[in-house]
Parts: structure tokens; sequence; C-alpha cells
């Protein structure tokens, strides 16, 4: 009697659990090419390196021949800079990219045993303020907004004001509708932070992001928190051909290359 009365409540518990455990099971597995062309999310968004991807740092040259006897000492002042940027944000202190840049020049000055004035690193922070867009960067910028890109940049860079904007200055400020910099997270690119910070300002999730840069450090740290990627390999630059590390999804030597294998991706 006991074992009639509850074979019929015990089947239904049964077979309810079997029915959730297969519509679990249906969540967490492949979807059909219907649903997962619906739902897929493909970058809307592309996110501008500052720094040698749309500003010409060669512009600073001069200051390195007069003060070195050799322009070179501009890439290893960059270099450099990158280098202790990164130090400093895995071991905890903070200062902002110019006067880390004003201090890593002081450095190379004790390195390299030449005097550093004061008016060269006055020279220096002007420079910083006041490079140019590289020629590309316009036509490359205006294929991406004609493919419907929107367009942002985040900056190692201190935040731009009335005063001080770099983009302003070199006359491209006006296709971006935000300026992001990472002194809001206070760690530099490529920590995790930065890219995150990104993403919640946006509202959107990392994979509407494609990180558009001129070097495979910054976009390996995008990709890190699941951007996309694209490399502008200009001269001194390359992708990092090793397994197990991410690879742009568009790489070429100018903006405009990448403009269009973008929108052959995402926008086709």
């Amino acid at each position: 009697m006991c074992d009639d009365v509850f074979l019929p409540t015990r089947r239904r518990q049964l077979l309810a659990g079997v029915a959730a455990a297969a519509v679990g099971g249906l969540a967490a597995g492949p979807v059909s090419a219907a649903e997962s062309k619906e739902t897929k999310v493909v970058p809307s968004i592309c996110v501008f390196d500052v720094n040698e991807t749309l500003l010409d740092i060669d512009s600073m040259a001069p200051l390195f021949q007069r003060v070195f006897g050799d322009k070179a000492v501009l890439r290893e002042w960059f270099n450099q800079l990158i280098l202790y940027s990164g130090a400093i944000t895995l071991s905890g202190p903070y200062t902002t990219f110019f006067t880390l840049g004003q201090g890593i020049l002081k450095m190379l000055g004790e390195i390299h045993n030449v005097p550093i004035q004061h008016a060269d690193v006055e020279e220096l922070r002007t420079g910083m303020l006041t490079m140019p867009a590289h020629p590309d960067v316009p036509p490359g910028l205006k294929q991406l907004k004609e493919a419907g890109f929107r367009l942002v940049t985040l900056t190692n860079s201190p935040p731009p004001d009335a005063r001080a904007n770099p983009l302003k200055h070199a006359g491209i400020d006006g296709w971006f509708e935000k300026s992001l910099s990472i002194d809001r997270v206070r760690r530099f690119k490529p920590a995790p932070q930065v890219y995150h910070m990104v993403a919640e300002e946006l509202d959107v999730p990392p994979a509407s992001i494609c990180m558009v840069a001129a070097h495979t450090w910054d976009t390996i740290g995008a990709q890190s928190i699941g951007c996309s990627a694209a490399l502008i390999a200009r001269p001194g630059n390359a992708i990092l051909p090793v397994h197990g590390l991410p690879q742009p999804q568009a790489v070429a030597p100018n903006l405009p290359g990448v403009a269009t294998q973008l929108a052959r991706l995402w926008r086709s």
C-alpha cells in the first residue's frame, strides 16, 4: 500500500529531475548554428591606444638627437617608459605617464653620462603633448566610422583637459565619442583592470570591444579579458609568434589596412 501510494510521486520527481538536467545540459552545451548567429557578440567598438598608434612619437626625435647625439635613444626612452610603467603597476605605487617619462629622460642621462637640463625636461613634456597624428590615421578612422564602428581612445597618458589635449592638438579628437585614461584605475596597460574599466565605462561586454594598438603587449592585455584586437604594425612593431599567446584578429602596417580587415570581419 505504502509503495503503491508513493511510487507515482517518486516517478514524477525523477522525471522532473531528468527534465531539469536535460534543460541544463542544453544550456551549457552547443547551440544550433541559427541560435549561435543570433546570440554571438561581435566587436562594434574600436578602442584605440594613443601614443605611437595614433600619434607619431618620432616627432620628438630632434630632442634626443640634440641631447644624446643619437635620435635612436628616443626608442630606448620609450621602451624604458613602458618597462617602468609596468614595473610600478606590478609593485603598487603610481605616478603619471608624463611624470614617469620625464624621470626616464633623467635616468637615461645618468646611463649615457649626458647632463639633462631643466629645459630638456620641459621640451620633452611639451613634445608628449603636441605629437602630430600619423598621416594614415584620419583616412583609417573615416573608414571605420563609415563601416559603423564606434570609436574610443584609451591611453596611458593623463586625462586631457582644456590646456593639454594631445588628440585635439593633432586635430583628430572629433572622431572619438570618449577619451579614456588609465589614471582612473591607477594601473598602466596591459593590466586587466584597465580593459575591464573600459568595458564598464561603455556598458558593454568585452566581446564588443576590439583593441587597436601598435604594441603587441597592449593587444595581449585586451585579449586576456575577452576583447578582440588589431595590430597596426608600425616600424619597430610586430606580432609575437609564441604558441599559447593570443594573436590579433587583424594585422596591417597602417590604419586603413586594419580598417579594411575589421570591416570585412565584422561588418560585411
